[in-house]
C-alpha cells in the first residue's frame, strides 16, 4: 500500500478502538516504520532495495517481541523506560507497524512466523484504484463498527 493509505487505515483503526488521538498519532507514525527501516528506494539502486523489501523489517515477530518487552517494563519488572508515556509510544509504534504488515499482506506477501516464510494474498496492485477503494471500505467499516459498538 501507499504510505498515505497505511497511515489513514491505521489511524482510523486505532482511533476507532481507543478514541485516543495521541495513541492514534503514535500508531500512524509506526504505520510507515517497516518501510522506513528498509531505506529509500530512490536513494540508490532500486532493484537492490526491492530485493530487500518486505524482508526482516516486515517480520511481525520483531514487533510482537518489542511489545512484550515494553509491557513487562511498564509493569515495573524491568527499568527500560522511566515513563508510562514512553512505553505507550513504543507499543503504539509497534501496533502501527503490525497494522502496516497486515495491510501489506492484502496486496502481496510478507514474512509470518519465520522471516523467510512469506504469506499473503494480492487483492490489488499497490497504487491502484482498488487500493484506494479498499482503504475507503476499511474507513467506512471501522466507522460503522464503532457506531454499532457505541449503541450496544
Amino acid at each position: 500500500m501507499k504510505w498515505v493509505n497505511h497511515q489513514v487505515v491505521t489511524g482510523v483503526i486505532v482511533y476507532a478502538a481507543t478514541e485516543d488521538f495521541l495513541l492514534t498519532a503514535y500508531s500512524m507514525a509506526g504505520a510507515v516504520l517497516p518501510d522506513k527501516l528498509e531505506g529509500n528506494p530512490r536513494s540508490g539502486d532500486y532493484w537492490s532495495w526491492r530485493s530487500r523489501h518486505r524482508g526482516w523489517s516486515h517480520w511481525p515477530m520483531l514487533y510482537l517481541a518489542f511489545i512484550a518487552v515494553l509491557r513487562e517494563s511498564e509493569r515495573g519488572h524491568w527499568a527500560i523506560w522511566n515513563s508510562w508515556d514512553l512505553s505507550l509510544l513504543g507499543i503504539y509504534l509497534c501496533v502501527g507497524a503490525l497494522l502496516h504488515i497486515a495491510e501489506d499482506a492484502v496486496c502481496g506477501k510478507v514474512p509470518f512466523i519465520m522471516p523467510k516464510q512469506k504469506v499473503g494474498v494480492k487483492f490489488f496492485e499497490v497504487g491502484s484504484v482498488a487500493e484506494y477503494l479498499f482503504a475507503i471500505a476499511v474507513v467506512i467499516g471501522c466507522y460503522l463498527l464503532h457506531l454499532l459498538l457505541r449503541i450496544v
